[in-house]
């Protein structure tokens, strides 16, 4: 046996060796940069968006034509553009509900367009972010389009709010998945993968960032080793241009904020390390750590005019009033006033600017209103408003409706020198983590909490 073994391997070995020989050569690739102008194979490989599903609905766009095309509305600004008259007292109950449907665990925000409402969604029986579009008329689902993504529940999976134009719908998913589809069909129409082609880094809680569309632009902060903000070409997916990230700031759960300074149009955004500047064709006008929140950078910031803008943030952040000014040429911020979070100190949404007023909430969960100055005007009380940590707002027709954590929709009147609350009403019972950005257009309210969307008939009785 001993003698044998040894000469069984050299047979083994001669064979092999002779297999090898009579195989063809190998063909030698060589590899080159990719074009990000293009999806390629293997590309598409990498990207469970570029590989989803169309699934069609028996929904029908409404005859509606109100806006509220992304995230906070028309302007960026949380308020809505006067349409039809708005009721500033429900009857007993709260204004009607016209139409209810589930929604996977999320916070993600609806936009509203053509008549249908656009969410991006989680379907966690089937491992899947969905880009969806609904009837305004009655919720039904119009279409969506579906990808398998693996998630883990943490508080909720889905955050962002899809941006609408005539053409495009463009959303980002939770690990950082940007998909285009046409608005009408839904059929695909590009799709990124922040994470493999620009090195971005998912954010705790998942990505939180909505999309910027600006005419046939998208504008992206992926905050990846090469960029910090991208400019995207809505109708291919092309990079028109990359700003560049030398300082290594990450991606944050803040939105870029369009901005105009000295007759420039630019795009300000906070991301986790500080707080950058970008022109329109892709330069880095600031970069500045005079704002920075140690643990997750959530609400953006707010253009109050004249190169002032307002920031805000949770975990003892507080918040601070700055202004934009050329100090030899270059773009700076400059601290003006500092608060603390006992004060206001916004957690999760981004506050409102109206008619000279800052809008939003306080360490403690009141809304809490301050002027132009940063001075405090008046907060909502610990029992008569408590919207909560989470809660979010928006402003239409004077009026302030505030949707507190556990599902309360509060009607304040948003001119009067104090606080003055016309009504309201529990408009989602049993309500759970309402955080989700709500939207309004043509006096139908959009609002969610962790697992259902309702559509409201807010509008004055006729």
């Amino acid at each position: 046996m001993e003698v044998l073994v040894p000469l069984i391997l050299a047979v083994l070995g001669g064979w092999a060796l002779t297999a090898w020989r009579s195989m063809p050569p190998p063909r030698v690739v060589m590899r080159v940069p990719a074009d990000e102008s293009a999806t390629s194979a293997e590309t598409a490989q990498a990207s469970p968006n570029l590989r989803g599903q169309l699934i069609p609905g028996p929904g029908k766009p409404s005859s509606l034509t109100g806006l509220w095309p992304g995230w906070r509305g028309p302007d960026r600004n949380g308020i809505a553009p006067s349409s039809v008259p708005l009721a500033r007292q429900w009857p007993a109950g709260g204004p009607a509900k016209l139409w209810e449907v589930p929604v996977g665990e999320g916070h993600a925000g609806p936009a509203i367009y053509g008549g249908c409402v656009y969410l991006l969604d989680y379907d966690r029986q089937k491992q899947a972010d969905a880009l969806r579009c609904l009837s305004l008329d009655d919720g039904q689902e119009i279409w969506r389009y579906s990808y398998p993504v693996k998630l883990r529940r943490n508080h909720g999976m889905s955050r962002t709010t899809p941006a609408v134009n005539d053409k495009y719908v463009v959303a980002i998913g939770p690990l950082c998945h940007v998909t285009c589809c046409d608005r009408v069909t839904g059929q695909l129409i590009w799709g990124l993968d922040l994470v493999s082609q620009f090195g971005t880094e998912v954010p705790p809680w998942y990505a939180g960032q909505c999309p910027l569309l600006e005419g046939d632009k998208v504008i992206l902060a992926p905050c990846g080793p090469e960029a910090l903000l991208i400019a995207v070409d809505v109708r291919t997916g092309g990079v028109l241009w990359k700003a560049p990230n030398p300082r290594g700031w990450a991606m944050s759960h803040s939105s870029i904020i369009p901005i105009d300074v000295n007759g420039k149009h630019m795009y300000l955004y906070a991301a986790a390390g500080g707080v950058a500047c970008v022109s329109e064709d892709g330069q880095t006008l600031l970069a500045s750590d005079a704002w920075t929140i140690n643990i997750a950078t959530v609400p953006s910031p707010v253009v109050l005019g004249e190169g002032r803008v307002f920031f805000s943030g949770g975990y003892n952040a507080g918040s601070m009033l700055a202004r934009l000014t050329d100090q030899a040429g270059q773009l700076a911020l400059e601290p003006i006033k500092r608060l603390a979070a006992s004060v206001f100190g916004s957690e999760q949404q981004t506050p409102l600017f109206y008619a000279g007023r800052i809008i939003g909430l306080r360490e403690d969960g009141q809304l809490t209103c301050l002027d132009d100055q940063a001075n405090l005007l008046w907060s909502s009380g610990p029992h008569t408003g408590r919207i909560g940590k989470g809660g979010n707002y928006l402003l239409a027709d004077g009026l302030i409706y505030a949707m507190s954590d556990n599902g309360k929709l509060y009607l304040i009147d948003a001119n009067a020198p104090a606080y003055k609350l016309l009504d309201a009403a529990q408009v989602l019972p049993d309500g759970q983590d309402s955080w989700g950005p709500m939207a309004l257009a043509d006096g139908r309210l959009i609002a969610r909490d962790l697992t259902r969307l309702i559509c409201l008939d807010v509008g004055a009785a006729k």
